[in-house]
């Protein structure tokens, strides 16, 4: 890339709702996980340019339960900021997604430093999701989040609600207040206070094709905000070509030179006969913006769209480029912080680094339809053009019995790569999907692999396409069934609300309850030319 810039998204890949803090010279960057484990990373930079992995902050069962929650649900939209000398982190989870119930819970914790030891939770409320805190210049505390509203004949989106937090109570306190509502669906509210002004950030028009970000001010913390007569800071609902999609829900950060950064989520969509889809999901994007002379935030070139190349700070040393891990060959005793498991933590009962050197070993669980007890570990895919290489052994005596490679959305809509049992022909290699909830077997993509010394999987994306294939050696491959739509791995797809992005990893299911062994030499996730 370009000396001096910055090239968008920053997060490739599942990095949606982002939030930005600066603490000296170190930014530090966390994302939403919704029902992967574990939840809320951090990358951190100095120079808005470079990022690296800073670990997880809901990396405990005492920070996040996710047994059961739905597709799509978990950790929503989690917003960092430091005050009196500590990290504070605000997060939602929710339980019921779909209408017309939110069963939300807004959790607050605190930490020393980014790497933790983060606190016990302190339950903040329900009353919807988004939260946010704003640190006033008094010294108080103050939470922000939207309202939820069931009512038959309701706004669903209710207004953004402001209540004050007393850190020695661990509570809120006084009366909850509606400090605006809208029109339009607005949510992921944040207060910046400059120059007399309260400025209040909130998403705009939901998270699709219409997101967007809009701007309101007052000289009051609690109102009234008048909003920005221009209409939409960011927003590319009104550019359909344009290469980043769906741009809005955003933080500022201040860089030490007093210039001043947006980060927001957008996605890069592939194009189909269907329309658009973005297989990779919301990722998280940079911009610059300035204050105008009479006291609004603008887009630092001018109108409203999001670049793919942006100016980086003036007069910051370059950060290292840390390039993202290619593979993995098992050799250390916990996963590395690419890997994520889906609503429970990687632990002895079911996952191990260490009972056979060199080699990942799930113990098989229940079915890729479950929302509690899986064995599925996985990466983000951060590439439509990718290609993702293991090798398992794995002694099935039934049918019951399964392990493989996984392309991933969600427990609805997932493509399996997967070795199991057949009676009278001893291991079978097929290829199972889930359609948006419809579940069937590829007749024509069953192979005898009985007699393969070891078997190599592969999967291969190319844009919309993608392809399996299978190796005894790992050196002369063959096709396993046809060319599949890897668009349908996409918050595109289907009917249900999907707010997550694609992962390719590996699993294993014991549908009998004996918790059979698949073991994985190694893991490889390159990016094609």
């Amino acid at each position: 890339m370009p000396s001096g810039q910055i090239h968008n998204p920053v997060l490739p890949g599942f990095h949606p709702d982002p939030s930005i803090l600066r603490v000296g010279g170190e930014y530090f960057l966390a994302t939403s996980t919704f029902e992967w484990y574990p939840g809320v990373p951090v990358h951190r930079s100095t120079d808005l340019v470079n990022w690296e992995p800073a670990g997880h902050i809901l990396d405990r069962p005492d920070l996040l339960d996710l047994h059961g929650v739905a597709d799509s649900a978990g950790v929503w939209a989690p917003s960092l900021s430091y005050h009196d000398g500590r990290f504070w982190l605000v997060y939602t989870i929710v339980r019921t997604v779909g209408s017309p119930y939110k069963d939300v819970d807004n959790y607050l914790i605190t930490a020393p430093s980014i790497e933790g030891p983060w606190s016990e939770p302190v339950f903040l409320n329900s009353s919807g999701f988004d939260p946010s805190l704003f640190h006033d210049e008094d010294g108080r505390t103050w939470l922000l989040n939207m309202q939820w509203d069931h009512r038959d004949g309701h706004p669903s989106f209710a207004g953004i609600l402001l209540q004050e937090y007393d850190a020695e109570k661990k509570a809120l306190i006084g009366q909850a207040r509606t400090i605006l509502t809208h029109d339009e669906l607005i949510e992921g509210p944040n207060v910046y206070r400059r120059d007399g002004w309260y400025h209040l950030m909130l998403a705009e028009g939901g998270t699709g094709w219409n997101h967007g970000i809009l701007m309101a001010r007052s000289r009051e913390l609690t109102g009234p905000y008048e909003l920005d007569p221009r209409g939409s800071l960011l927003t590319t609902r009104d550019v359909p070509d344009w290469p980043l999609q769906k741009a809005g829900h955003g933080e500022l950060v201040e860089t030490p030179d007093g210039e001043w950064y947006l980060v927001h989520l957008a996605s890069r969509p592939v194009q189909t006969p269907d329309g658009p889809r973005c297989v990779l999901g919301r990722e998280s994007c940079l911009q610059r913006v300035t204050w105008t002379d009479d006291g609004w935030l603008r887009l630092a070139h001018g109108d409203n769209r999001p670049r793919v190349e942006v100016p980086s700070p003036t007069g910051v040393e370059p950060g290292p480029a840390v390039p993202p891990a290619v593979r993995d060959d098992f050799g250390t005793p916990a996963l590395g912080a690419e890997w994520s498991t889906l609503r429970v933590p990687a632990d002895d009962s079911w996952l191990s680094l260490t009972e056979r050197p060199g080699w990942l070993r799930l113990r098989g669980r229940q079915s890729l339809h479950s929302r509690f007890d899986q064995s599925l570990v996985a990466r983000r895919l951060t590439s439509v053009h990718c290609e993702a290489t293991t090798v398992v052994d794995f002694r099935p005596s039934h049918f019951s019995q399964l392990a493989g490679l996984i392309c991933w959305y969600d427990t609805t809509t997932h493509y399996y790569l997967r070795i199991t049992h057949a009676e009278g022909r001893g291991r079978v290699l097929g290829i199972t999907v889930a359609d948006d909830g419809r579940y069937h077997e590829l007749p024509d993509a069953g192979i005898d692999i009985d007699a393969w010394p070891q078997v190599h999987l592969r999967a291969r994306f190319d844009g919309a396409e993608l392809r399996f294939s299978a190796s005894p050696d790992g050196s002369v491959w063959q096709r396993i069934g046809p060319v599949l739509d890897a668009t349908k791995l996409s918050d595109d797809y289907g009917d249900r609300l999907r707010f997550t992005g694609a992962f390719v990893g590996v699993c294993a299911q014991d549908l009998g309850g004996t918790r059979t062994e698949a073991d994985f030499d190694f893991f490889e996730l390159r990016e094609l030319p």
